[in-house]
């Protein structure tokens, strides 16, 4: 299993360049296109997770701009994690180049809830960012979103404290469908729903 560790910081980076990257190169379905793409993760304390995603792209497929459609169909970035050790429930995060995010819970992909109704209408902040030769989000996942879908609170994110996930990249309409993960999905066909194949995230 690959394992990423999660750093903490006291607050969230200017710079990103010293932190983590899980790298999306895991392109199991097509070699046709395969656009560098990586995922980093990070720990505030007083806060809760931090994640960015980028893609060395130039023109993303961008159209959907309301929460839950269809981004996945758009150049996409993705993270699925399990933050609990017992109810196999992972929350699914897909956010296209304007920041939309497409975001559900359950343990696979039938009978997924919306994350907006586990949580009192809250939902992690995201923010597009973009270059000349690059694009990305940061998204901000604080502990009270945690804490109301799994019950757990600040203080059992220690040092060590291990969960599972996956960061991707697809695009299942733009130009050249594609399908990368960090982690590597052994199925016959495209499909990030299978938490089977999730790494270990481990808070360092």
């Amino acid at each position: 299993m690959q394992e990423y560790k999660v750093y903490t910081y006291a607050k969230m980076p200017e710079d990103w360049s010293d932190v983590p990257r899980a790298l999306i190169d895991q392109y199991a379905w097509s070699k046709e296109y395969m656009p560098l793409a990586y995922g980093q993760l990070i720990m505030i304390p007083s806060f809760g997770f931090v994640l960015r995603m980028t893609c060395k792209e130039t023109n993303p497929r961008a159209v959907y701009e309301e929460h839950n459609q269809p981004v996945y169909t758009d150049s996409c970035l993705e993270f699925f994690a399990i933050f609990d050790h017992e109810s196999g429930r992972y929350i699914n995060m897909e956010m296209n180049a304007k920041g939309t995010l497409l975001s559900f819970c359950g343990v696979g992909r039938e009978n997924r809830t919306p994350l907006i109704n586990l949580t009192g209408g809250k939902l992690p902040t995201v923010t597009p960012f973009a270059t000349d030769e690059e694009w990305g989000v940061v998204a901000e996942i604080p502990f009270s979103i945690l804490d109301a879908v799994y019950g757990i609170r600040a203080e059992q994110f220690v040092p060590g404290y291990a969960f599972r996930g996956n960061f991707y990249k697809c695009g299942d309409e733009t130009e050249v469908a594609h399908y990368g993960s960090w982690s590597r999905v052994k199925t016959k066909t495209p499909d990030f729903h299978r938490p089977e194949y999730f790494g270990a995230l481990v808070i360092d």
